[in-house]
């Protein structure tokens, strides 16, 4: 079974094409090098907007059956900031520990990492997790979360994620 993953970047400016989405591909980039088993990516580049990003995350998850969505953007304290906002309001459960996790290590190489209100969330059998703007942000806040995520995966029911051990080492407990 392909592995389908959800790659939403959330900017009024992509989204019409005022700048190129550096965001996305980036997550695209980091997925190919964790990731051994064959996988596909679902993209969407959507504007601000809390009902547009609640019905992205809706489809992704319900219909394109992806088991694991990142998010890029829209994670700050500026007003149209409103990505935790469509997360929370999507998920069954939301799962503190990645954004603590991400926050954690954003604070190692910015100090405005505290503004960040990345969170993560159980939607059915689909992991979401929202990530920053920035491609290296992106990157290192994907390096201190990933190993959990293919368990996590797991234990919702997804696919077998099975991770390059060289680049992410996947946790899963013994037994």
């Amino acid at each position: 079974m392909t592995i389908r993953i959800g790659i939403v970047t959330i900017s009024d400016r992509a989204s019409t094409g005022v700048y190129e989405d550096l965001s996305g591909p980036a997550i695209r980039d980091t997925i190919n090098a964790y990731l051994k088993s064959p996988w596909d990516e679902v993209c969407r580049v959507i504007p601000d907007e809390q009902p547009v990003i609640e019905a992205a995350l809706r489809v992704l998850c319900d219909e394109e059956g992806c088991c694991l969505v990142l998010t890029t953007g829209g994670t700050g304290p500026a007003r149209r900031d409103v990505t935790p906002e469509a997360t929370a309001a999507v998920c069954d459960k939301i799962m503190d520990g990645f954004g603590e996790q991400m926050r954690a290590v954003s604070l190692k190489f910015v100090p405005t990492a505290i503004l960040s209100r990345q969170i993560a969330g159980i939607r059915g059998q689909s992991l979401i997790i929202n990530l920053p703007g920035k491609p290296k942000s992106i990157r290192e806040c994907l390096d201190a979360v990933f190993p959990a995520v293919p368990y996590c995966v797991d234990l919702i029911g997804g696919p077998f994620m099975e991770t390059n051990e060289d680049v992410v080492k996947a946790f899963r407990p013994k037994g």
